[in-house]
């Protein structure tokens, strides 16, 4: 039986994604509700996520319909604002999202608000990284929004000094109920393909913009929601709304 082909794919995805909504919609409100407070109260959500988890963050922010006070927290921050050499950061023996006890360092180099919310993704959940920034920004005193594979994070161990895993430090914990390893489909032999966190996380970052917008709608305040350029009188708005959050935000 050839276990590659598009309609096993889709049955798969669309089996995938039901188990996500049936499974997780709770979830996913309440990590609305966190931003949104934060949001309203004119803080700021900071989202990080190592490797392809990148993809969280972009799908989140500077694009038409996107809400401003997202923040994508990206690793080459590292570099780019002259922490480590981009050989070090490149270093293959040292993977850099690995690393535990750095993470203070990247906090340090935002405007980061009290009131402010993380959103922490990583499908594994186990390295350096990404556990270090969620003890920092505990430490500090923000809410923590995690995503992760609860079935591959289970499956491993940590790589991270403490022992701890990503999921253990979450306020709220959204399993993107993909499996261990990512990739979805069974080929015949060993190897799998298709990883699928990264369609996961998309449908998770849209279903968080639609809560936190409804809260918005229903509170009669404002949204704070990046207009399409294409439209010549949005350009004012969205430069308004823009200057309002200078320096917290990629913009």
């Amino acid at each position: 039986m050839n276990h590659i082909t598009m309609e096993v794919f889709n049955e798969a995805l669309k089996k995938l994604v039901q188990t996500l909504q049936n499974q997780e919609m709770k979830n996913i409100k309440e990590a609305s509700k966190l931003c949104y407070e934060s949001m309203k109260d004119d803080g700021v959500v900071h989202i990080f996520g190592s490797g392809h988890s990148v993809g969280f963050g972009m799908e989140c922010t500077g694009r038409a319909g996107s809400l401003v006070p997202f923040h994508m927290i990206e690793t080459s921050d590292f570099v780019t604002k002259g922490l480590y050499s981009l050989a070090e950061f490149k270093d293959p023996d040292n993977i850099f999202e690995r690393r535990p006890n750095i993470a203070d360092k990247l906090y340090d180099l935002y405007d980061i608000r009290p009131q402010d919310v993380f959103i922490i993704i990583s499908n594994s959940g186990i390295n350096g990284l990404v556990i270090d920034l969620a003890l920092t920004a505990k430490a500090k005193g923000h809410k923590i929004i995690v995503i992760t594979s609860m079935q591959h994070t289970l499956a491993e161990p940590s790589r991270h000094p403490s022992k701890k895993k990503l999921y253990e430090l979450g306020d709220v914990v959204i399993d993107n109920c993909g499996p261990r390893g990512d990739a979805l489909l069974e080929t015949g032999n060993i190897e799998k393909i298709c990883s699928v966190s990264s369609i996961t996380g998309i449908y998770i970052a849209q279903s968080l913009t639609v809560e936190i917008s409804r809260m918005f709608k229903e509170s009669g305040i404002e949204l704070p929601l990046l207009y399409s350029h294409e439209v010549e009188n949005h350009l004012e708005h969205n430069q308004e709304l823009l200057a309002k959050y200078k320096g917290r935000i990629n913009a």
